[in-house]
């Protein structure tokens, strides 16, 4: 496959291993925000918080990219059953970065009724959706 099928893949890690870092410490800030009582402090943790979610949001798209390159052009688990799971999964995971994205809007406008507790369940999401990840394409079931 050559030298460029092995620098898409790095760069595909690499981005995606980024990404999950936004991924799993996102909501950790969202747990921040929901106890802080102080506004001064309140405000300084929403702009990291805002800073960090464009920051992933960034990392996302070559990291989604760089896999859908993987998968189209170079045949990576085309037709397998495990590549049809791992899909569905990112799916998922790039529908919890949408979640956290319609929470941090909340959080911006002052409308954020979720506890820190709750917040930290929420956290665990990403962190399941990896493991089932890797596992697909590290086992190939």
């Amino acid at each position: 496959m050559g030298n460029t099928y092995l620098w898409i893949k790095t760069f595909h890690i690499v981005f995606i291993a980024s990404w999950f870092a936004g991924l799993f410490y996102l909501p950790r800030i969202f747990v921040n925000l929901a106890d802080e009582k102080n506004a001064e402090a309140h405000a300084r943790i929403l702009g990291m918080a805002d800073r960090l979610f464009r920051f992933m949001t960034i990392l996302a798209v070559p990291a989604v990219l760089l896999g859908l390159m993987l998968w189209l052009f170079f045949g990576i688990g085309r037709g397998e059953v495990w590549m049809h799971a791992k899909l569905f999964f990112v799916i998922l995971v790039i529908g919890y970065h949408h979640a956290c994205w319609g929470l941090l809007k909340k959080f911006r406008a002052g409308m954020n009724k979720r506890s820190g507790v709750w917040y930290r369940w929420f956290n665990e999401v990403p962190v399941l959706l990896l493991i089932v990840i890797v596992a697909l394409v590290v086992i190939k079931p």
